[in-house]
């Protein structure tokens, strides 16, 4: 099989005359912005863990729960979305998801207690899990089918440079306005979003597949997707079983003070943003073969890595080199969501957000118990392992593809 040959076009996703559609790259932008706010909402409490601890009365292991309770309500609801919403305007779901956030803010920038404050990263969880589930679909009817790409990575670009300035921000907004006041001004930007995708966004009535059999679940049954889906959640297990532990991975065996470590992360968040913005360009030309290469020069970075973690300057170049690969293939995936299941992106979208979150535990879980007891070598090669199988995976899932005729 040639590398050509592993790559359907994405032209013509539905087949219904979508490149007449109406460009509102408005509705777009505004959609980014959303995800900006929403993933800074997500993560800020990693930057945020200590005073959040002393001031709610509890430890910074237990404070730390709040990411796991955002993550579990995120699955929940990127599972139920498409069938709970029913023939709803998704305009209206989206618009009362990024109410849901501004209200989560503010919940969690009020709470006089540790009930309280888990109660708003549960609604966090919700909107992340609903949000994401309906971004690939709603894409798909904002832009033509030829420009699909460059919107999902404008998409993908607001998680990018959340992913930059959250943590950075969170930690000075704290240390000048407080933890509750960190949350606080992410209330405005929420607001902003509110009312740029009322603005921006036209009428998304709900589609007729849309509304029938939208148990993601069923999906699992067409043997190219179950691949995918299967490929999907390794890459992200074998990302996260690397990336959790990247922190002490710099300071214990890097030896980074810092500073360093401050400007290294700074390092792979403007590195993934750069490659957000390139990667839809990439994917014009060959969908699975990005999504095959992706994984293969992270296993390779992740060796790399390994052997030369005692080097600051490789390192740097390396970590520099993951972000640029890693935060950008997320749009791979989105794309693949849109080409393969034009007519069920709803379920789709909501079923690789399942599947990405359990992936994310599993693998943070996994490289948690492999740098315990076999220190970083042990967790990157793990790491490198799981993504040249998500490399075979993506190989596999391409000539089933291929098989079933898919274009």
């Amino acid at each position: 099989m040639t590398a050509a040959s592993l790559d359907a076009d994405a032209r013509g996703v539905d087949g219904n005359g979508s490149e007449a559609r109406p460009e509102r790259w408005a509705g777009v932008f505004a959609m980014s912005l959303c995800v900006f706010a929403l993933i800074a909402s997500e993560f800020m409490p990693v930057s945020l863990l200590t005073p959040m601890a002393a001031d709610l009365g509890v430890s910074e292991g237990v404070a730390g729960q709040g990411l796991a309770i955002s993550g579990a309500f995120a699955v929940l609801a990127s599972l139920s979305v498409a069938s709970l919403a029913g023939r709803r305007d998704r305009k209206a779901l989206l618009l009362g998801l990024t109410a849901l956030m501004c209200l989560s803010g503010g919940i969690i920038a009020l709470a006089g207690n540790f009930a309280t404050y888990m109660a708003g990263r549960a609604l966090i969880g919700v909107v992340v899990g609903g949000f994401w589930s309906l971004s690939a679909a709603t894409t798909l009817r904002l832009v033509p089918t030829s420009k699909v790409p460059r919107a999902l990575a404008i998409l993908n670009g607001g998680n990018a440079l959340a992913t930059v300035l959250a943590a950075p921000l969170g930690s000075y907004l704290g240390s000048v306005v407080g933890w509750r006041g960190a949350f606080f001004c992410l209330v405005p930007i929420s607001l902003l979003a509110l009312v740029w995708l009322w603005i921006s966004l036209p009428a998304l009535p709900a589609q007729g597949q849309a509304t029938r059999n939208a148990n993601p679940v069923r999906l699992l049954r067409v043997g190219r997707v179950a691949l995918g889906m299967l490929a999907v959640g390794v890459f992200f297990s074998g990302q996260f079983a690397l990336f959790t532990y990247l922190r002490p991975f710099l300071e214990t065996v890097t030896r980074v003070h810092a500073a360093q470590l401050s400007a290294i992360l700074l390092v792979i968040g403007v590195a993934g943003l750069a490659g957000t913005l390139l990667i839809g360009a990439v994917l014009k030309h060959g969908l699975y073969r990005t999504l095959l290469a992706a994984p293969v020069l992270m296993a390779v970075t992740a060796v790399g890595l390994a052997l030369s973690g005692t080097a600051v300057l490789p390192v740097t170049g390396l970590l520099a080199a993951w972000g640029f690969v890693a935060t950008a293939t997320p749009v791979g995936w989105w794309m693949w969501i849109a080409r393969t299941m034009p007519k069920d992106a709803e379920a789709g979208g909501g079923l690789m957000v399942a599947v990405v979150q359990l992936a994310i535990a599993s693998g943070s879980t996994l490289g948690g118990v492999l740098f315990d007891h076999h220190g970083h070598l042990g967790t990157f090669i793990a790491s490198a392992a799981l993504l040249l199988a998500s490399a075979l995976l993506v190989f596999v899932t391409a000539r089933a593809d291929r098989r079933s005729g898919a274009r």
